[in-house]
């Protein structure tokens, strides 16, 4: 949801930004129509309610046919005033309808376009070379008895699957190391339900109604979430935020469902693209001055753990119009897949600023250089993944042998119970 305030005083600025998305401008213009009449039909009835309190003294001391003639005035005007405010009522749905499929504003600078328009900011690691013909991901996780496709489509469907053996050692050993990575750096830990109510769900910046990605559970009205970014979005729903102390930082883990309805022919083959995985999402609540340097932050955090599980990767600003709508901007780490010889997603990090907060209605307290209140104002929040089950296809891929055996990164060994080597099932 964005401040339709700044909107309405800055309205060539949010046609730059839906231009940049590729997106309708003409829903600016739509915006701002909504609100005047919204604010004319408030008036409208704020006046006729003045006109009733000053008609209502007037019937009290009234008398005769005159207190008559006074009654069937307030009668009438009572019904006027029922009228108006369903007006204003109505004006007001009409205007958080546009609202709620308004994104986010966007960062300036960010390149404009579509997917393919994401500018490279940095390349990191050397590519990795083979004497032999490298395996993919799905190859060598049959071949180490970690990944079974099949088992998991005769459960529960295509792009289902098991982790089993090492590779749900592997996944878990991810996991327990980027907890710790973000336990160290303030965050704190936290489990999230991944069943969230309509509101939440929406609140964050997701379209329940016309999402095709999202699973709902229709006879409960509950979403299954693709990320804990979702429940953590709404973990201070309708609360005050004291950030005088710095930013608050929770590390959610949970399960994620995504129906990847528009994935049909696309990366059919293992675990790049599937139905349910794991992540290890960073959530930030913050003031809106540090929203962009704790944006950099979450960026250096994910790279700390790229540089652990030793892959080559680049870092991309993705363009505007590949943003999701609660983001203002959006840095994706890709990771060198050997076999497609390509960089491929494995983490980003997005600024929605205050969009999810509006919906969600998440203040924090402002204080006066004495210490006393000063009222309230909207926070910011951001999001980046950790560690998440795609990043097995990296760590299988970059460091294969070719017997089909893996090297698991150092930094790992601890969390694998000391393996350094993943061998074949005879």
């Amino acid at each position: 949801m964005i401040d339709v305030k700044h909107l309405a005083e800055n309205p060539d600025l949010y046609r730059a930004s839906q231009r940049a998305r590729e997106d309708d401008e003409s829903l600016v213009d739509q915006i701002i129509s909504a609100d005047a009449e919204r604010r004319a039909a408030l008036q409208s009835f704020e006046n006729l309610r003045a006109e009733q309190k000053v008609l209502s003294k007037k019937i009290g001391p009234a008398s005769g046919d005159e207190k008559q003639e006074l009654l069937a005035a307030a009668k009438e005007l009572s019904a006027n005033v029922k009228i108006a405010e369903a007006q204003a009522d109505e004006k007001q749905r009409e205007l958080e309808a546009l609202n709620n499929v308004f994104p986010n504003l966007i960062a300036e600078g960010i390149p404009a376009g579509g997917e393919e328009n994401f500018s490279v900011l940095k390349t990191v690691g050397e590519l990795p070379e083979f004497d032999f013909e490298p395996r993919d991901h799905l190859e060598l996780g049959e071949m180490l008895d970690a990944i079974d496709m099949e088992r998991g489509a005769k459960v529960s469907g295509s792009r289902f699957y098991f982790l089993k053996g090492v590779g749900a050692q592997l996944e878990m050993a991810l996991t327990q190391m980027g907890m710790a990575q973000a336990a160290e750096a303030g965050f704190t830990p936290i489990m999230t339900p991944t069943l969230v109510r309509p509101e939440i769900m929406s609140g964050t910046g997701f379209n329940v109604e016309h999402d095709d990605e999202i699973y709902r559970i229709e006879k409960d009205d509950l979403y299954l979430v693709g990320t804990s970014e979702v429940a953590l979005a709404g973990y201070h729903a309708d609360e005050i935020l004291d950030l005088s102390d710095g930013p608050i930082r929770f590390a959610g883990y949970s399960t994620c469902y995504r129906r990847e309805a528009g994935a049909a022919g696309k990366d059919t083959r293992g675990i790049i693209r599937v139905h349910q995985f794991n992540k290890l999402e960073m959530f930030i609540y913050t003031t809106v001055e540090e929203a962009e340097a704790e944006h950099e932050r979450l960026l250096a955090w994910e790279e700390d753990m790229l540089a652990k599980i030793e892959v080559p990767y680049r870092v991309i600003d993705t363009a505007a119009g590949d943003l999701g709508p609660s983001a203002a901007r959006k840095f994706d780490c890709e990771a060198w897949v050997p076999t497609q010889q390509d960089y491929r997603e494995l983490t980003s990090t997005s600024n929605c600023t205050t969009f999810q907060t509006r919906r969600h209605n998440v203040r924090e307290r402002l204080f006066k250089d004495d210490g006393s209140r000063a009222g309230t104002r909207m926070a910011a929040t951001l999001n980046g993944t950790l560690a998440t089950t795609r990043w097995l296809v990296a760590i299988l891929e970059n460091h294969q042998d070719a017997d089909g055996s893996v090297n698991v990164p150092t930094a790992l060994q601890p969390y694998m119970g000391g393996k350094t080597v993943l061998e074949p099932v005879a």
